[in-house]
């Protein structure tokens, strides 16, 4: 069978399995998520033994440290899949919804219900704890969903789909409502973007090329997921010990995440009281400075810190490190952060640090971003900071969703209209 015919037959599946999964009720898709965490759990040393070969081929290969970390599994983050499973049954029900209703003058009553896609297609890199999030994602909105990952973690993501599918099976769910496309050659990731009518939606998770080359091949519909070039501004007003400590976290808790900071922005007036101490909390982590002149004139002058910065050229302005690196640069004020951010932030998570309210009032409604923060930390961009329990992705457009999405975002509506006759003169 060709990778054409194969990835056609599974979609072709996973169409039958949707409409039969439509009309599950939402206890029994819950008891399926039940019985799937459990199922993790049990399985654990086999996905992790299936990790570790994975991880090992990657350090092989010389991948660098932030995105073997995004890659590695233990049984930690088994259970914390398994537990993130368990959290979607706490939500509730996005399908079925009544999101309008009326009753129109001729008597008809009109409902607007949501309802599920059909077939997701979920595209993604190195992060293995994606497939049991996405194929809990999906069931609990509904859907059937084919799984695509990067071939860094094959033996991780065919493990765990094959772990989930049994389980869910086992809970009567239909089968082949959750299905993995486990061969390596890239060919059948364009074979999916190219099923119109039988896939309905298509979520690519990972970095800028991936993203892109499924906006520009896809013949169905995508909803893109960020690359995150986030900023983080420290207006003159902003206090010191606090600028500090969010710099800090929204750079360092994770160098390999797209809410991580990725560029510094402080104004130029109150950089000498306001950038030392954030540079040396980022010189304690390693972090490599990209700076502006006059950003780089103070790290010069401090000669007591072990910061290792050098010139920012045009290309770090845009840059998405997802490593130990950050680049700084000094501006006029609020409306020059604005301007910088918005040409070269990815729509993604934008922060200020201020105690001006003015300045906030301005940066927040002057950021075109799907996330903006005053005096927190890019890092709470996640759909279980949120409240939205295990997350799909992060929207950086504007249609169908924005921003952290789960199962809501994988629903549409139908109208459902009742008569006792009526009909159009």
């Amino acid at each position: 069978m060709s990778i054409e015919e194969l990835v056609r037959d599974e979609a072709k599946r996973a169409k039958v399995a949707a409409s039969a999964l439509a009309l599950k009720t939402s206890d029994e898709r819950d008891a399926a998520l039940e019985t799937m965490a459990q199922a993790l759990v049990s399985a654990t040393e086999e996905i992790v033994a299936a990790n570790a070969k994975d991880v090992q081929a990657a350090k092989e290969a010389g991948t660098k440290d932030s995105l073997i970390d995004r890659l590695m599994l233990d049984e930690a983050r088994v259970k914390d899949m398994a537990d993130a499973l368990v959290a979607l049954t706490k939500l509730p029900d996005p399908v079925g919804r009544t999101l309008m209703e009326s009753t129109l003058p001729n008597g008809l009553e009109v409902k607007r219900v949501s309802v599920p896609l059909g077939v997701v297609a979920v595209i993604y890199e190195a992060r293995p704890n994606v497939t049991a999030d996405a194929a809990g994602i999906c069931l609990k909105s509904g859907n059937a969903c084919i799984l695509r990952g990067g071939s860094m973690a094959a033996h991780s993501n065919a493990t765990i789909s094959e772990v989930l599918a049994r389980a869910a099976e086992s809970a009567g769910m239909p089968v082949d409502c959750i299905q993995c496309i486990d061969v390596t050659d890239r060919a059948a990731t364009d074979v999916l973007l190219s099923l119109h009518g039988l896939i309905d939606v298509v979520v690519p998770r990972g970095g800028a090329g991936l993203i892109s080359h499924c906006v520009d091949v896809a013949k169905v519909p995508v909803i893109e997921t960020g690359t995150g070039n986030c900023h983080i501004y420290l207006h003159a007003s902003a206090d010191p010990e606090m600028a500090k400590k969010i710099v800090e976290n929204a750079k360092c808790r994770r160098y390999g995440v797209c809410n991580a900071a990725e560029t510094l922005l402080v104004d130029e007036s109150a950089a000498q009281d306001l950038l030392p101490e954030v540079l040396k909390a980022l010189g304690e982590h390693d972090v490599l400075l990209h700076m502006d002149g006059p950003s780089l004139e103070i790290a010069n002058g401090m000669q007591d810190a072990a910061i290792s910065a050098l010139p920012a050229t045009d290309d770090d302005w845009g840059t998405e490190y997802l490593a130990p690196e950050i680049s700084v640069k000094c501006v006029s004020g609020v409306d020059e952060a604005i301007t910088h951010v918005n040409e070269y932030g990815t729509g993604h998570s934008e922060a200020i640090v201020a105690k001006d309210a003015q300045a906030i009032e301005q940066f927040l409604n002057g950021v075109d971003a799907a996330c903006v923060y005053a005096n927190a930390s890019t890092a709470f961009t996640d759909g279980g900071q949120f409240g939205l329990g295990a997350e799909i992705g992060i929207s950086t457009q504007k249609l169908h969703v924005r921003g952290p999405f789960a199962t809501e975002a994988l629903t549409s509506y139908k109208y459902v209209i009742t008569g006792g006759g009526q009909v159009r003169a």
